[in-house]
């Protein structure tokens, strides 16, 4: 009886041990692959936004192989029948086509127009880097559909988060501002970015693929 007792909680122990790694499995696919991200659609080769099923990807992944379906594209409802080929993008290359990526990247080595300050360590949590239009009109990312951000990283100018907030107050109450001497703005120009060089490149391999 002791040696089945025995037996019995190994086999216990070692199915809980299955569970909880296929379970792991299937957590570590979640936050792989949730997230807006952006690719070049296979039929029109131009930028669109998407959204992985991340709980159906976690769900497959704990089961064994992970399947990828899509759960929303800036081009439904009208292509919603499509056949989902941009996933072998995605699959490629799950991190780089991540929207928080590409910005992150796009920032790299640039600085505020205004104050000059260095854009390397961004807090996307709080203080978010904003852009300014070449109407000198700055706003936040959250305002602009994700699959148009290639062309907006190519003509609006980084703005860093104190600036952003300076500048909208001052075009929202003009009265309640004094204006001291000091540095005008820089005109925006048009500037490279990890999405518009690399990117986009990247892309149209994996579509020739």
């Amino acid at each position: 009886m002791m040696l089945i007792s025995v037996g019995v909680y190994i086999a216990a122990a070692a199915v809980t041990a299955c569970i909880l790694f296929l379970a792991w499995r299937g957590v570590l696919a979640y936050f792989r692959f949730r997230g807006v991200r952006l690719v070049s659609c296979p039929e029109t080769a131009e930028s669109a936004a998407v959204e992985v099923n991340a709980r159906h990807a976690a769900l497959t992944r704990g089961l064994g192989h992970v399947d990828l379906q899509l759960k929303s594209c800036s081009r439904w409802p009208e292509r919603q029948g499509c056949g989902q080929e941009c996933l072998r993008q995605i699959e490629a290359a799950p991190e780089d086509c991540l929207v928080r990526t590409i910005l992150t990247r796009s920032y790299q080595g640039k600085s505020c127009v205004y104050c000059r300050k260095p854009l390397e360590e961004m807090d996307w949590l709080e203080h978010r880097p904003a852009l300014m239009r070449p109407d000198a009109v700055t706003f936040e990312w959250k305002d602009i559909p994700p699959e148009t951000i290639p062309e907006v990283l190519l003509t609006y100018a980084p703005v860093c988060w104190n600036c952003h907030v300076a500048t909208s107050f001052r075009r929202r109450y003009p009265d309640l501002v004094i204006d001291r001497k000091g540095r005008e703005p820089t005109k925006p120009v048009r500037h490279k970015t990890a999405f518009s060089a690399g990117a986009q490149n990247y892309h149209s391999e994996l579509i020739r693929s």
